[in-house]
């Protein structure tokens, strides 16, 4: 059975942070951020604003552009690294919102690549003919675990949520392939240390600011860089698609230095590729959705396009996809 998208969804808070009011929070400026990171500004959460309520706006869109209801939905995904809490799940707080009353839930935790891992499962489940309908929603609200006193992180990231309708597509389109990786020997280069069972919440672990992202940005990079064309390279190869047949690349919004090096990997001009991260930052997991539903609201994706999904992210782990519109 070809399994595909059939409708996608996205939102962005509307408080918006510039590199200038980062400017007068810490040592940095917008040139230093520009020329590292290719960001100008990302969008942070309100006050009353969780994932789940972040996943929830996204999945709305979604569902009205697929044409159905919450109710037909039999499973939902959300992948993120910053649930509203520990349990229940937000997938189980978005289900009940959504009244999607039939629909099994759970979330899924593989940073910048949940949500290419929450594609490969959901697609997995429909393909098998388990279930017919499945929402896959990518969410982050990382402004609450940024330290906004560290400059080389508070930079990075923003808020957000993209969200996608899965189910059975006509002959010949869909997903073509996923490839997931991880090499946990990395896992120490991007980690939150607090909150755990390892190092429960405490005085101590406060004070030390252990309940922030932890990130080793060399490191980082070096293995982006690498396994963002790695992964690219072997989707392409399992869906039987040569470099030169894509037509639209939607990579992990990461930093503008990652992107130009995987398109330089996979010898594709900066057309062929969406980039929206001056605008939003680092979204972890709803980075690629979120990029996704703004080149489909943009008229970017046709039908009959092979579109190239790739993402990295901590633990670290990694993840492609090659699909056909």
């Amino acid at each position: 059975m070809p399994v595909g998208i059939l409708g996608t969804g996205k939102y962005a808070p509307e408080r918006r942070l510039t590199n200038q009011d980062l400017e007068r929070i810490v040592d940095t400026n917008d040139e230093w951020i520009v020329s590292r990171t290719g960001i100008r500004e990302r969008r942070i959460a309100a006050e009353h604003e969780a994932t789940s309520d972040l996943a929830y706006e996204a999945s709305v869109r979604a569902l009205a552009a697929a044409g159905i209801t919450a109710d037909q939905l039999d499973l939902i995904i959300v992948a993120t690294i910053t649930p509203d809490m520990f349990f229940p799940s937000t997938a189980c707080i978005l289900q009940d919102r959504l009244g999607a009353k039939k629909a099994a839930a759970f979330d899924l935790s593989a940073a910048c690549s949940g949500f290419i891992y929450g594609l490969a499962n959901a697609s997995g489940f429909i393909a098998l003919g388990a279930y017919k309908y499945a929402l896959v929603i990518g969410a982050d609200t990382l402004s609450r675990i940024t330290d906004y006193t560290d400059r080389n992180t508070c930079v990075l990231f923003g808020d957000g949520a993209g969200a996608v309708v899965i189910g059975q597509v006509p002959e010949g389109r869909g997903f073509r392939s996923f490839e997931l990786g991880a090499d946990g020997s990395g896992g120490e280069h991007l980690r939150l240390p607090g909150g755990g069972s390892r190092m429960p919440s405490s005085e101590r672990s406060i004070a030390e600011r252990q309940h922030f992202m932890q990130m080793n940005g060399r490191e980082v990079f070096k293995f982006a860089a690498r396994i963002m064309g790695n992964a690219a390279d072997e989707a392409l190869r399992k869906a039987g698609v040569a470099k030169e047949e894509i037509d639209l690349l939607i990579p992990h919004q990461a930093n503008i230095r990652i992107i130009q090096a995987s398109l330089e990997r996979l010898d594709l001009p900066q057309e062929k590729c969406v980039i929206n991260v001056d605008k939003y930052g680092n979204m972890s997991a709803a980075s690629i959705p979120l990029a996704l539903a703004e080149a489909v609201e943009d008229g970017r994706v046709k039908e009959g396009d092979r579109i190239v999904l790739v993402g990295f992210g901590g633990g670290l782990t990694w993840g492609a996809s090659v699909l056909v519109w």
